[in-house]
Formats: C-alpha cells, sequence, structure tokens
C-alpha cells in the first residue's frame, strides 16, 4: 500500500494519542481534526506539538489537533481507516473514568501517578465548568452549519468571478450559467440546514430536510398569514433551523406512543405533516421578520456608526474565539449571504486575524533569542497570513500574555478603518465564510465593485498589521509564566549564572528558585578544584547592579 504524506501523519498521530482503542469519535472541521478520547492522559502533548504538520492542540469538549484547511480534510480519512484496522484487530480498551483513575491510585502508589491522576482531575473539572449550557448549544449550532462551509466557499468564489465578468461584460454567454451554478447551492440552504439539524439534535436527517424542504418551496406564494403573502424562502436559514428542530422534537414524541408495527407510516406523517403546518402558519412569518431585522441591524450598524462598531467587533473577535461564542455568528454569516448576498460581518471580523499576525511579528523581533518561540512563529505564520488563527493564538500570544491584548489592539484598529468606509457609503463583504486574512480575497464583494472592497480590506489588514506590531513592540510586556521579560528569557552567557535568570523549570533545581543565593555556600565541597578558581562561578552573581538595564 502506497503511503503518502497524509496517511504518514495519520499514522504518527494515532499512537500520540492512546492509540485506536483509546479513540471513540472521529471528526474534524475547516481546520481542525477533532476527536473523542477515553482518556486525556494517554496523550504524548509534547510528541504531538512536534510532529511537523500539526500547527497547534485544543483541549476542549473534544480533543482538537490543528492541521489546517485542506489538510486537515485529507489526514482525517486516513486517520479512520487507521482506527477501524487496529480497532478490529484487536479488542477495544475500556479506558477508566477519572474518578476510577484517581481510586486506583493507591496511597503508596508513585508519586508520578497521584500527579497524573491529580492533574486529569483538574483538566476533567475545567472542561466540566466551561461545559455551560449555552456553549453546549452554540457548539451544536456551529455542528450544523460547519459542513456547508466547503459549498459556501466554492460557490463564493464562482459568484464573484461571475460578478467580475458582469463588471467587465466578459463571456456573456457563460455568465447565466456560472450565476446558476453559483446559487443553486444558496436556493436549497435550508434543506441542508434542515437535514444536519436533525442529524445533530438526534432525528431523523431526511425528515429534518423534509419539514426545511416547505420554506423554499414555489407554492408556498399560495400561502396567507396574517394578511400576508408567503414568499419562497422566507426565514431563510434561521426558520429551517426552527422547523428541523420542531420535526425532531415532534418525531421523539411520536416515538413514545406510537406501535412498533405502525411506527413507519404514523410517525414520519404526523412529523412531516404537524412541522409543516407550524412551519407555514408560524416559524416562516417570525423567522421572515428576524432575518429582515438581522439584515437592517447590520446595515445600519456599520453604515451609521462603522468606526465605532468596526471597533469593538474586531478588538472583541479573538476573545470570542476563545469562549467559542463566535460560533453564535455562523447563523447570522449565512443569513445575511442568503439575503443580501454577501456578509458584511466577516471583513470587520477578519481584521483580528491581522492584529495576531502583526503581535507575533513584533514577537519575533523582540524575543531574538527565544529560538524556540522564533521557529514557531516562523512556521505559524503562512497559516496566519491565510486566515487560520490558531497556531499564533496557542503558540504565542495567549501564553505570553499581554501579546493577546495588543493583537486585539490591531484587530480593534483594522476593524475601524473598514468601518470607517462602510460610514462613506463604501460597504465590503464576503459572499462564504470560512476563510479570512488573504484568503478571503476571491470572496469579497460591496456596493462599490470588487476593486475598492479589495483595496478596503487591504488597507483594513495593512492597519491591523501595523497597531497589532505597534502596541506588541512597545507595549507588550512578553510575560512568559507571569510576567518574564526578554532579557529574564535570553540565555546567560555563563550558565552558572541561571539561578538568576528566569530559567526554564528543567534547567533549574527547586533549591534554586527557592533562594537564588543560597547556592554559594555549597559550592565549597568543590575546593579540590582549586585549579579551576573555585569563586569564579560566584562572578555571574555579581552583577546585579546593571538588574535596572533590563528593559525592552
Amino acid at each position: 500500500m502506497r503511503t503518502t504524506p497524509h496517511s504518514a501523519t495519520a499514522a504518527a498521530i494515532l499512537p500520540l494519542v492512546g492509540g485506536a482503542a483509546n479513540v471513540t469519535s472521529v471528526a474534524h472541521c475547516m481546520t481542525r481534526l477533532r476527536l473523542g478520547l477515553a482518556d486525556r492522559s494517554l496523550v504524548d502533548e509534547g510528541s504531538l506539538r512536534a510532529l511537523p504538520a500539526v500547527l497547534g492542540l485544543v483541549d476542549d469538549d473534544t480533543y482538537q489537533i490543528v492541521l489546517g484547511p485542506g489538510t486537515v480534510a485529507k489526514v482525517t480519512p486516513e486517520f479512520e481507516k487507521l482506527v477501524a484496522s487496529e480497532t478490529t484487530e484487536a479488542p477495544a480498551i475500556v479506558a477508566p473514568t477519572t474518578a476510577e483513575t484517581a481510586a486506583t491510585v493507591e496511597p503508596g502508589g508513585t508519586e508520578a501517578a497521584r500527579l497524573a491522576a491529580r492533574g486529569a482531575a483538574l483538566k476533567a473539572a475545567q472542561r466540566q465548568r466551561h461545559a455551560t449550557p449555552v456553549r453546549l448549544f452554540l457548539r451544536r449550532i456551529a455542528n450544523i452549519f460547519v459542513p456547508l462551509i466547503p459549498a459556501l466557499i466554492g460557490c463564493g468564489v464562482i459568484a464573484g468571478g461571475n460578478g467580475l465578468l458582469l463588471n467587465l461584460g466578459w463571456l456573456p454567454s457563460l455568465t447565466p450559467a456560472l450565476a446558476a451554478v453559483a446559487s443553486g447551492f444558496m436556493a436549497l440552504i435550508a434543506v441542508f440546514v434542515g437535514h444536519h439539524t436533525a442529524k445533530e439534535f438526534g432525528g431523523t436527517p431526511i425528515l429534518g430536510g423534509a419539514v426545511a424542504a416547505v420554506i423554499v418551496y414555489a407554492g408556498v406564494a399560495k400561502v396567507t398569514v396574517f394578511g400576508t403573502t408567503l414568499t419562497p424562502g422566507q426565514g431563510g436559514v434561521l426558520g429551517a433551523l426552527a422547523a428541523a428542530l420542531l420535526g425532531t422534537y415532534v418525531e421523539k414524541w411520536c416515538r413514545t406512543w406510537v406501535p412498533d408495527t405502525l411506527d413507519v407510516l404514523v410517525t414520519p406523517t404526523l412529523t412531516v405533516l404537524l412541522t409543516g403546518l407550524v412551519t407555514l402558519y408560524g416559524l416562516m412569518y417570525a423567522a421572515g421578520a428576524a432575518t429582515s431585522a438581522i439584515g437592517t441591524a447590520a446595515t445600519w450598524l456599520l453604515s451609521t456608526t462603522g468606526v465605532f462598531a468596526g471597533l469593538i467587533l474586531g478588538g472583541l473577535f479573538l476573545p470570542l474565539v476563545m469562549l467559542g461564542l463566535h460560533q453564535a455568528l455562523i447563523p447570522l454569516h449565512t443569513t445575511l449571504i442568503e439575503q443580501q448576498g454577501y456578509t458584511v460581518l466577516l471583513p470587520v471580523l477578519a481584521m483580528a486575524g491581522a492584529g495576531q499576525v502583526g503581535a507575533a511579528l513584533a514577537v519575533y523581533v523582540r524575543l531574538r533569542h527565544d529560538h524556540s518561540l522564533r521557529t514557531t512563529i516562523r512556521s505559524a505564520l503562512p497559516a496566519g497570513l491565510l486566515g487560520v488563527g490558531e497556531p499564533l493564538i496557542y503558540g504565542v500570544s495567549l501564553p505570553l500574555g499581554r501579546p493577546f491584548l495588543t493583537a486585539c489592539a490591531g484587530g480593534a484598529a483594522g476593524g475601524a478603518f473598514v468601518g470607517l468606509f462602510s460610514m462613506l457609503g463604501d460597504r465590503i463583504g464576503s459572499t462564504a465564510i470560512g476563510p479570512s486574512g488573504w484568503a478571503l480575497f476571491p470572496l469579497l464583494a460591496g456596493s462599490g465593485g470588487l476593486l475598492p472592497s479589495a483595496a478596503i480590506y487591504a488597507g483594513g489588514l495593512l492597519t491591523g498589521y501595523a497597531v497589532g506590531f505597534g502596541a506588541t513592540y512597545f507595549f507588550g510586556s512578553f510575560g512568559v509564566a507571569g510576567g518574564v521579560c526578554e532579557a529574564d528569557i535570553a540565555v546567560p552567557t555563563d550558565t552558572s549564572a541561571a539561578t538568576d535568570t528566569a530559567a526554564p523549570a528543567d534547567t533549574a533545581t527547586p533549591t534554586d528558585t527557592a533562594a537564588p543565593h543560597a547556592p554559594h555556600a555549597p559550592h565549597a565541597p568543590h575546593a579540590p578544584h582549586a585549579p579551576h578558581a573555585p569563586h569564579a562561578p560566584h562572578a555571574p552573581h555579581a552583577p546585579h547592579a546593571p538588574e535596572g538595564n533590563r528593559t525592552l
């Protein structure tokens, strides 16, 4: 069997996450391989991070390995094949729960085992604290829309290219065909949303698609609700989501009382009938009002308070990503694309990635002695420029502390730049969601056409880069484990002076960190080495006066 780079990556990852017996589920989104693991203490994070293909790790509701767009879609099926083959060859091992693991550690056990159990318990408690009902619901909403992103991107790029041809007057015989190709998916997106909603919430996916299809059926134009005639597509993806969610609950309710012999006939019929009528006479009207309000609010927000709105949205997007709350924006983006042809929010939010790139460049310049961190930045920066920000967030700015805040400042400045032009009447948007950074250029659209939109977006990126770099360069404390600055990270010229620097934990003993000057006395046993100048090691401790010169 031929080995490809993607199959090699999958083979390298599998043993580092505890083997096939430890994997309970496999999925992927645009950039991450998402694994359900029975026992996360079996994960070798150090070795995982060292793999060239791994851009970052996220320990959340699922264990997420950041591989980047494109790569993750090719590695995931290879990983699934390996898990399936190894599972069939060997019986599955049911890993104990955290509580069971802790209970099996006897009082006389090793200290390492007790610490491992304690660490696993702390991680489990942290995940439990973060698993709030709101965040879990938002994750489920994201699971509905994330699988649609590849189609949104493909159709968005085609729509953008077709718009350019129309503006230039080129290939008039081809543009109608391209419009049909680009618009076909959007015309039926409600059906896909209904299918994935039912699947996510435990219903029959095809029934979810059936009740959502009512929304886009042309015949709804003959239905009158509250004195108003419905229009095909009214309510859009929000109506489809609500209809499929209701259909799932109706289906589950039917299965509680319908006899098994009649289930195949009665349950689908009642699910489609009851949900379809409620959708026509309630959900489409309500969801239509909601989608209209979303479009009006987004347009008003940027055209009236563009600078302020851009400042807030661009500055807060990175924290929203960290909290998982950005997932609430996915239905809004999709609604705007369906309604207006593009989402005006995405170019503003994309400025957060520009601030992140600028901050990473400043860290690279300032921490010139930290070769490990500079290597991380070099490997993660190309992905960051293309809008994949996780490697820079989790590998650079967030661990350092203040650079994460200065990156937010860069995002705020870029968002304000884009918002300023929205106030001036030059609104820009994206015809699809998913890409960011430089990768967003093919998807840009706006009130002034493609070229002005690209120029405004490029100006926003440059502003985000510049402000993120400047804010981090001049105001970033580069805190590492509590605010250690560059002078503390720098490798001393004499290794005997390590006790005066914030050396890594593996280079300083507990005695060194507890009492930096105490080691002077223990040097006495080295008297037999008199020819080596016993007092020489003390010299590096003497220059305490220049301590005040340790500035960034």
